[in-house]
């Protein structure tokens, strides 16, 4: 799949999976391996707060898990609960203006810093499939700490 519009179609379409009771702001990714291959993740709340984990770390560590490491790029959507009740989104699975252009935290993009090569991997956003905007992850996440700090 190289159609990124698909992709974030994919992460809308994954929303109201999330587990939000707390913060009520649905997060969810679509990620895309090498081989085509796509893990799809939603973020988990925790009344404890630390142990919830966000969409994008969800749907990588899915991947890693199922043996997976060659990844190309992960559409990422968030949303209130308002929106996920709108007609707009029932009808269409498309986000209203405003919505779908909040890139990954800092956690996130440490991860993605881990498992990706920040020269290739993209990072979608967008509200609909076609109004994406595609990133690089060394432009989201520039001076980056990695594995290759260590060496």
């Amino acid at each position: 799949m190289t159609d990124y519009g698909k992709l974030l179609k994919m992460a809308i379409e994954k929303l109201p999976d999330s587990y939000v009771p707390y913060s009520h702001f649905h997060c969810s990714a679509a990620l895309l391996c090498s081989d085509g291959t796509i893990f799809q993740g939603v973020n988990i709340e925790n009344a404890a707060y630390t142990p919830t984990i966000c969409a994008e770390r969800c749907a990588i560590f899915k991947a890693v898990s199922e043996g997976y490491r060659d990844f190309k790029a992960i559409a990422v959507v968030g949303c209130d609960e308002k929106v996920l009740e709108s007609n707009e989104f029932k009808n269409h699975k498309v986000l209203p203006e405003g919505y779908g252009k909040s890139g990954p935290c800092g956690v996130c993009r440490q991860v993605m810093q881990e498992f990706c090569d920040p020269e290739t991997f993209d990072i979608i956003l967008g509200r609909a499939e076609d109004d994406i905007t595609v990133y690089k992850l060394k432009e989201l996440f520039p001076h980056a700490f990695g594995p290759a700090d260590l060496a």
